[in-house]
Order: structure tokens, then sequence, then C-alpha cells
């Protein structure tokens, strides 16, 4: 085996007199990690990690890459994961971090999903000027998880997660293509000064016997995309599937600009995790999850510290949430300085949330606690929402597995534009305006808001009622002192 690899390495390796290449050996049939994994300390300064064009390679094992300076991995080949679950399942199933696999679940709850990159399929260890780089040929470059079949069993444990892009200063992610993963895809924990642009995230079930999408199949111009042919249409049975847990970009960090990606995906298009500070997600598409998240903050007193996140022009379609921050009862710590602007909703089921009241509906009931203490959030901007809201009295999200369902809203009538469940004396300077929402039954778009947690004016009337906006919506102060000027000139035209 060693000879083996070792005359592999020498086959495929080209100096330069300042940058190395190395290209990834492939031999079909046999795990391709070991080749890559054996070369990759002498490719840790000022190199290019090389999958090629036209092969497709074996990662039947999880790759740890080392600390780099100057290098970059790139995918222009095709990358295959095992397709037999019970052979990756064995593969996760060991220790992680040091803790036997059956802890890592105690310890995501803990710690958070983004301090555990170690269970990734490709875990960067750090470094500085890092790329990842993917193909923009629509047949090449793609890495593929096989998470049909996981969706087909509704098998959920031990699942691969993706790329652990952690601890690298001046990084790139561009044009990687992920097609149907089966855990979270990008996290960036401990990075600083990230572009992650035109990347594209295919976590889409097509079997029509288990899966109840929004609409009966996606448009022309989104299948010619995919270059695929995907059927989504209308479960015929009661029993429905989502792809679990298929976070988009988990944003850990700080100065992270995230452009131009196309994500579709049955959970968080975007997260922002507890550190986060000076991140911009812009100019993306986002279909199928839930939402552009902030949190979860402050879980079991967690001291929770974002800053400085914007997030605009974002279309967000057959979503069930458009704009949620999320963060739980007992938790300390400031969210401040987060806007969300310029969001197109498709069909989309709640489009602004926030909840101060959080947990986990999957682990059990909503705890007992007496402590109005909870993670503080100030100057929440959401500005520029525009589009349609999914009302139907007959709706359904297919990561519902109880009664009610975890995201149901007690005394929600689904024509909601916004739910502010906020805490008392918790939230300062939170604001709507710009919001355009039409509802798919044509009925009025309404809010819950509970007066008595916030004394400022949030953009519309704080109750739990229809959607009439005040004072703090410039849209309607602009357009009031509009109306009157036109009618005090009408007025001075009939004298």
């Amino acid at each position: 085996m060693l000879l083996r690899i070792s005359a592999l390495l020498l086959a495929h390796v080209y100096v330069a007199t300042a940058w190395n290449t190395f290209v990834v050996p492939h031999t079909d049939g046999q795990d391709d990690t070991p080749i890559l994994t054996a070369a990759l300390a002498n490719y840790t300064t000022n190199s290019t990690i090389l999958f090629q064009k036209g092969v497709t390679y074996n990662i039947l094992t999880p790759i740890k890459f080392p600390v780099f300076t100057n290098v970059e991995v790139r995918i222009e080949g095709n990358l295959t994961y095992p397709t037999d679950i019970a052979t990756i399942q064995a593969i996760v199933g060991k220790s992680v971090l040091g803790f036997p696999r059956c802890m890592v679940r105690i310890l995501v709850a803990c710690f958070g999903k983004q301090e555990l990159t170690d269970i990734a399929r490709f875990t960067f260890s750090g470094g500085n000027n890092v790329t990842l780089r993917g193909s923009t040929d629509p047949n090449w470059g793609w890495v593929d998880a096989h998470g049909q079949t996981w969706w087909n069993a509704q098998n959920q444990v031990n699942r691969p997660h993706g790329f652990g892009f952690s601890k690298i200063t001046n990084g790139v992610i561009r044009d990687m293509k992920l097609w149907k993963p089966i855990a979270w895809n990008f996290a960036t924990s401990g990075s600083s000064n990230i572009h992650a642009f035109n990347n594209r995230i295919v976590a889409v079930s097509e079997n029509p016997d288990k899966v109840k999408s929004f609409s009966p199949r996606p448009s022309p111009s989104t299948r010619k995309w995919l270059a695929f042919s995907l059927v989504l249409i209308r479960a015929k049975r009661s029993h429905y599937l989502r792809c679990w847990y298929s976070d988009g970009f988990s944003a850990g960090g700080t100065n992270m600009l995230f452009e131009n990606n196309h994500i579709q995906n049955g959970d968080d298009c975007l997260t922002v995790g507890n550190g986060a500070k000076n991140i911009h997600f812009r100019n993306s598409y986002c279909e199928g999850g839930h939402g552009l998240s902030i949190g979860s903050l402050g879980k079991g007193g967690q001291v929770a510290d974002v800053q400085n996140i914007l997030i605009e022009n974002v279309v967000m379609k057959n979503s069930l949430y458009g704009a949620r921050f999320k963060s739980w009862t007992g938790g300390n710590g400031l969210a401040r300085n987060v806007t969300w602007k310029n969001i197109g909703l498709d069909n989309v089921r709640f489009p602004i949330y926030i909840t101060q009241n959080y947990w986990d509906q999957g682990v059990g009931p909503k705890p007992n606690t007496t402590t109005m203490n909870n993670t503080h959030i100030q100057d929440f901007t959401f500005q520029g929402f525009t589009g349609l809201i999914n009302d139907s009295p007959d709706f359904f999200e297919g990561s519902c597995v109880s009664d009610p369902c975890w995201y149901a809203v007690p005394g929600a009538t689904g024509h909601e534009v916004a739910i502010f469940d906020l805490y008392p004396s918790t939230a300062i300077n939170i604001v709507a305006k710009n919001i355009f929402p039409v509802t798919k039954t044509k009925s009025p778009a309404t809010v819950m808001c509970d007066p008595s947690t916030i004394s400022t004016d949030v953009g519309f009337k704080c109750w739990d009622g229809k959607f009439i906006r005040t004072k703090a919506d410039k849209f309607k102060v602009m357009h009031a002192t509009r109306a009157k000027r036109r009618g005090h000139h009408r007025g001075c035209v009939k004298k």
C-alpha cells in the first residue's frame, strides 16, 4: 500500500519555482482520501491541490487539511461520498474530538455546531490566504453526498457534514457546487476576512412518493440551471420528508462577505452564530428552507455577542421563514445592529419572526422557567420586505413531526407579516419599515406583538391584529406628506 501511494504521489507532482501543484491521484473502486492525506504535509505553503476535471473521486473517508499558507484547494472534478448509509455511519460514528460519537449531540447543544467542525467531511485546520474553489463547468466540480438515499430512509443518525472552513484568515470559498448534501454545508467558525461567492447548494429531494414541496415543480430556468431533471410534486401519501438540518452557510467569525450564492435546502439558508461580527450576506437566492437566521443564542445561560450584521437583496422562495431571530430564555449578552433589507418574498409563511422564547422542540417540551433574563437585542431593522405570504389554511412544512408542529405559534392566523415574540425590557429600537405584504388568500396582513414588551415604535401598531403602519415607518410619513401637499395644491387650484 505504501509503495503504491509513493508511486502515485511521484507521478502526480508538478514542481514550479515558486508554486507547487499536486494533482490528486484516483484509483477506481478505492478510497482516494489516504493518498491525498499522505501528500498534504508537502503542500502546506504556496501550493494548489487539484482534483482534476474529468475524474470522479471517491471520498470514502473524511479529509482533514493541515494548516495552510497561500494554498488553493481546487475542485474541478466530481467528488462522491459513499453510497451506502451503513458505511458512512460507521465512519462518522467513531470518536470525534476525543469524545464518543454519542456525545456529539450533547456537545453541539452546549457549544453550537460551529465549534465541532471536525465532524465535517472536509475540515480545514486553519491558515492564511486559503481558497476553496470549485468549477464553473455545469457538469464538473460537484460534490455528491447522495442525500436522496438518506432522505428516503428517513435516517438522520451519524450524517456527514460538509466543509468546516475554520480558523482561516483571508479565505475564499467560490464556485462550489454541492449536490444533495445530508447535513450542514459550510461553517466558518473562528475565521476572519472571508469572501464566499458564486456557490450552489442543492439539497432537494426528488422522491414524489415521500416529499411534499411547496410548488409543483421548479421553473424552467431553474431546471435548466440544475442540468438535472428534478421533479418536485405534492406527496400522494400522508408521510412526508424534508432535507433535515442542511444549513447553507453557518457564519461564525468576523469580517465576512457572502454574495451571489444559490441555496436550496431544508433548513436555514444563513445562520449567524455567537461571536459573529461584521457579516454581510447579499445578492443571493434561498429556496425551501428556514430563512435568514440569527441564532439560536443564549442557550444554557450562554453570553451572546453578535454585532453588525447586514443581510440584503435576497429572494426567499417557498421558505418557512424570511428573516428570523431566535434566543433562549435565560441567555445573556447582546445582539445589536442587525439589518435585513430588500427581501423578496415568494410563498413565505413567516416573513419576519423574532422569538426570545426559543427551545429545541426535537429534544422535548418548552422548559419551565421563572427567569426574565434573556439575550438583549438592539437596533434591529427590517426594511423593504415585499411579496407573497403563504397563509393557506392547509399549510404544511415537511419538517413537522409533531402535533402541533414545532413552528406553530399559538394564536397565529397565518396572515402575519411580522411576529415579535419579545421579552420585557430586553429589546431596544426594533423597527420594520417599507413592508409590502400580499397574502395568498387575499386576506389583510396581520401582526403579532405584545405592546408591554417594548416601549418604542416598531413601525407598525404593536398588537395582535391588522398590519397598520406607524410613524417609525418612514414610507408612511413620506407618502402622507406628499398626499397632504397634493391636497393643498388641489385646494389652491379650486380657488
